[in-house]
């Protein structure tokens, strides 16, 4: 199973207001096995501009923390146009042009999103692509 990490995940990693245990799980996994994740270009940006709003050193957070992890063996999904067809059909079931991109390379990937974003998760909960991180951890995230 490849897990596709949004922002808001990683973002629990660095804000102390913000941490949670299951988002520490997440970290603890990608750094002991990184192939196991993914994330689309945009996730770096994402992360790199809340940290630089909401963290008193986020430059040096995201240079010793984000950049280390997207050269670790991370796969880094480019926006392709097959993606952003793939991501419109989540747009239009009402999420957003960036969580839509997740959406889209977990089902192109057939892995799961792992996320914070509640409401992003409930709309597309039919599918069966996402994972609410505040729930707790995926049953299949002991097999990973």
């Amino acid at each position: 199973m490849i897990w596709v990490i949004d922002a808001s995940v990683a973002l629990r990693w660095f804000l102390e207001d913000e941490a949670h245990p299951s988002a520490n799980e997440v970290l603890k996994k990608v750094v002991e096995d990184p192939c196991l994740f993914a994330v689309p270009e945009l996730f770096a940006f994402e992360v790199y501009a809340v940290l630089l709003r909401l963290h008193p050193d986020g430059l040096r957070v995201f240079r010793k923390g984000i950049i280390p992890l997207l050269q670790g063996g991370l796969l880094r999904h480019p926006m392709t146009e097959e993606l952003a067809v793939k991501a419109n059909r989540f747009v239009k079931k009402g999420l957003t042009g960036y969580d839509a991109c997740y959406a889209a390379l977990a089902s192109d990937l057939k892995g799961c999103w792992l996320t914070f974003d509640k409401k992003a998760h409930k709309r597309i909960a039919t599918e069966k692509i996402s994972w609410l991180l505040s729930e707790g951890l995926p049953d299949q995230w002991l097999f990973a």
